[in-house]
């Protein structure tokens, strides 16, 4: 298998300290296979048009973007103009401040990142980084520009590496204060029923391991695919190109071939029907000369 492709490069650095490092996706994509809606009658995917209500299909050259700042109401964004607010993709993730690991709240996680040491001549500053960090049990905060946009980021060990995870701004996150409301507070629940569910969950505790967990839906819907597929229960989606097809040349060709047949089949009494007029025709005329 060819080597991931590195999302990101560039420095790693704390106060004057700068460490070379990639950056790559920590996600596995397509556990799940991929579903789409299929025109039943002619085993094509289906499509979906850009449409305007009232007006229909649009082109794509009268499509601009826009912000909702009211019911209805947008404010176009031209191209140009995103351009220019767009940030430089800078190459240096900079740790301004350190945190204990359990201080950051889970909601924040958005994305993770595995990162690696850039260059052989960094590996060491970049283990010495992470052995700091583990044995302090500290969280690295900094913010990193990547892709034109500027996202807020935790650092921390994992395994020989680090773990880069992206974090939501604190106007993402909703609060729950509202939905809470009428919750009980810790102090305001039997003490007794406490015990007994702190007795189920010690029976329960045990160290976390991912690999004991199964997405069974995933697994029942590749089963039935890999079932449907090996009873040959199989939709052909027809070429959508000019090209057609060897199959539907030679349907084509029959097709032709058969109406030619049904004409030439047709056209045979009318050529016995003249062909005997034209017979006839000569003795009649002789009649008409002798009279």
């Amino acid at each position: 298998m060819p080597a991931p492709r590195a999302y990101w490069k560039g420095y790693l650095r704390l106060s004057l300290v700068s460490i070379a490092v990639e950056m790559f996706p920590a996600l596995e994509s397509g556990s799940r296979p991929a579903m789409h809606q299929i025109h039943r009658p002619s085993g094509r995917r289906i499509r979906y048009e850009k449409t305007v209500p009232g007006l229909g299909p649009v082109e794509k050259a009268d499509i601009a973007r826009g912000v909702e700042v009211d019911d209805d109401t947008y404010v176009i964004v031209e191209p140009e103009e995103l351009d220019a607010i767009r940030l430089e993709s800078r190459h240096t993730l900079d740790l301004v401040q350190f945190i204990d690991e359990a201080d950051l709240d889970p909601r924040y996680f958005e994305r993770p990142y595995y990162l690696t040491p850039g260059s052989e001549i960094s590996t060491e500053g970049f283990a010495v980084m992470r052995a700091a960090l583990r044995e302090e049990g500290k969280i690295g905060l900094g913010q990193i520009t990547m892709r034109g946009q500027e996202y807020l980021v935790a650092v921390r060990p994992c395994g020989a590496g680090l773990l880069v995870e992206t974090l939501r701004y604190k106007n993402e996150v909703r609060s729950p204060e509202d939905l809470f409301a009428d919750i009980p507070g810790d102090g305001e629940v039997d003490d007794e029923m406490t015990k007994l569910a702190r007795r189920l969950i010690a029976d329960k505790t045990a160290p976390f391991d991912a690999s004991a967990f199964h997405d069974t839906y995933a697994d029942a819907l590749h089963q039935l695919v890999e079932d449907k597929r090996a009873h040959r229960r199989l939709v052909h989606t027809p070429p959508e190109s000019g090209r057609r097809s060897a199959e539907v040349v030679d349907l084509m060709e029959a097709l032709k071939k058969s109406v030619a047949g049904k004409q030439k089949a047709a056209s045979a009494p009318k050529k016995k029907r003249q062909a005997a007029r034209s017979s006839s025709r000569p003795s009649t005329v002789k009649r008409r000369r002798s009279s």
